[in-house]
């Protein structure tokens, strides 16, 4: 039997917490800033844990828990 590999994009996009939630970084701050208001801009800094509906598939992605 061949090992589980795990998903590129996804081990540099994703980590797993202690109790097993998802953390990832904040969508849409890679360009376009000025047509975001200050407000949304410093809502999305840091990381946020995903939705648990999320979590099967990247998951999946994560067979080792990377």
């Amino acid at each position: 039997m061949p090992k589980m590999k795990t998903k590129s994009g996804a081990k540099k996009r994703f980590k797993l917490t202690a109790s097993g939630k998802i953390k990832s970084a904040q969508a849409g701050k890679r360009h376009g800033m000025i047509k975001r208001s200050p407000k949304q801009i410093r809502d999305l800094r840091g990381t946020r844990v995903l939705a648990k509906a999320n979590e099967k598939t990247i998951k999946s992605f994560l067979p080792n828990g990377s």
